[in-house]
Order: structure tokens, then sequence, then C-alpha cells
């Protein structure tokens, strides 16, 4: 009689489990009956249902990070290895709609898909050098506006998509790290000739200072000049204590210590 009523706990607890499931943070629940869906979606929380019958769906809203790897063409018809990321959520009130029309594969039967289609027909509008260069967020910007076109009205919301890693041919590789270097030495020499041209016209700009400095001084040394500066030694001269012979020509004086 015990082992019954145990067996029938059992049973119960079991029936009971399978009539319940469990909707978490970042996704909603989609009941099916006989193949159909039923009712709006369900947020986090317990759903009761009926095991036999009915099943319930699982559809993430959360944002899901894909990283995809594929090869991409370029302008010039190069084949460049990327890595890449597409950032993406699913509508909640377009939930029900995805699974109508898609399914629950939808990643792979519209996003990827999409988005293969979408970095193949950008990428091929782009040198192979841009996308390892300034035009990179471009790229990117471009491939999520065409993905967004074809996916929002369907309950797709792309949030970015990342070019991670970007790997060139090799040859490719070395002509663009040669190409940027020749344009640092250029800058570099283009710097020294900003320099010296700068010392250059220091130097001239000093020069013309010590030019006109010497012309205003030679201007100035007039016979006239001369003779009176000697007046004023012979003043200064006379009026000293000491005996001195002071023998001139008439212009310019001669003055001989007396002491010696």
């Amino acid at each position: 009689m015990k082992s019954k009523k145990l067996i029938i706990a059992l049973l119960s607890i079991g029936m009971l489990s399978a009539s319940c499931a469990v909707v978490r943070p970042g996704e909603v629940g989609v009941k099916q009956r006989y193949g159909k869906l039923k009712g709006n979606p369900k947020d986090q929380g317990i759903v009761l249902l009926n095991p036999f019958t009915t099943k319930l769906l699982k559809i993430p809203t959360r944002t899901v990070n894909r990283e995809v790897t594929l090869n991409l063409p370029s302008k010039e018809g190069l084949n460049v290895a990327a890595k890449i990321s597409i950032l993406y959520h699913v509508q909640k009130e377009k939930a029900m709609d995805i699974v109508n029309e898609v399914g629950g594969n939808f990643e792979k039967v519209l996003i990827l898909s999409t988005f293969r289609s979408a970095s193949a027909d950008v990428c091929a509008r782009f040198f192979a050098k841009d996308m390892h260069s300034g035009k990179r967020a471009e790229i990117e910007t471009e491939i999520k506006d065409q993905m967004s076109k074809l996916l929002e009205g369907r309950g797709f919301v792309i949030e970015s998509v990342l070019l991670k890693s970007i790997t060139l041919p090799s040859g490719l590789y070395a002509a663009i790290e040669a190409k940027l270097q020749a344009e640092q030495q250029a800058q570099q020499m283009e710097f020294i000739l900003q320099r010296e041209r700068k010392e250059a016209e220091r130097k001239r700009i000093e020069a013309e200072g010590i030019r006109d400095a010497q012309r205003i001084i030679k201007e100035g040394i007039t016979n006239e000049n001369i003779e009176w500066k000697s007046l004023e030694v012979l003043r200064e001269l006379s009026s000293s204590p000491n005996a001195k012979l002071i023998i001139t020509n008439g212009k310019t004086p001669v003055l001989i210590n007396g002491d010696d």
C-alpha cells in the first residue's frame, strides 16, 4: 500500500513538473499546441501548460553576439580573411511572427544569410587596404545599415557590426607597411626642411640686425663727433692734478702721462 502511494506521489510530482516551464530573463516563451502557436508571448516566470498537447518555445530577446569568420571580396578582386561580430536582438512583440514565418532556427536562416550577403556586397566596393585602415568604421556602418533595412521589419534589431580582425594577403600587407614607412619618412623629411627654413630665416634676420647696427654706428662716426669727444677727454685731463704733456696737431690730441 505504501509503495503504491509513493508511486502515485512520484507520478504526481513528475506530472506537475512536466506541466510547468520557466521563462528566464532575456527571453520570451511562446506556447505551441498541436503545432500551432497560441496566446501571447510569455514574459519571464513560470508558465503552466499541458505536457501532452503543448510545449513552450523560448525565444531570446537579449543581445546576442554572434562571431563569424569568412572571406570577403575586395574591389580589386582579392579575398580578405575577416573575423566579424554581429550584435542583434529580437523584438519581443515580434517573437510569434518570427517563429511563424521562419521557425526557431532564425539566426541561421535570416541573420547569418543576410549578413553574408550584405558584407560581401559592401566590401566589394572597397579596396583591401581600406578594410585595414581608417575606413573600417565606414564599412561596419554600411553593413549594419544594409542588414537593418532587410531585418528590422521582421522583428530584428541590428545593434552593431564589428570588424574584429582583418588578415590581408601577405604581399599586400607588406606593400601597405612599405607605403606607411615611406609616408613617415616623407613627413620626417618635411619636418627637417621646415626646421632648416626657420633656422635660415632666423640667421637672415640676425644678419640684417647686425648690418643695420653697423650702418648706424658708421653713420654716427664723423669728424665732428671725434673732435667733440677729444675735447671732452682733454677737458677731463686738464682738470686732473697730475702733470701731463699734451701734444696735438690741432685736430686730435696725443696725451703723455707726466709721471712716466
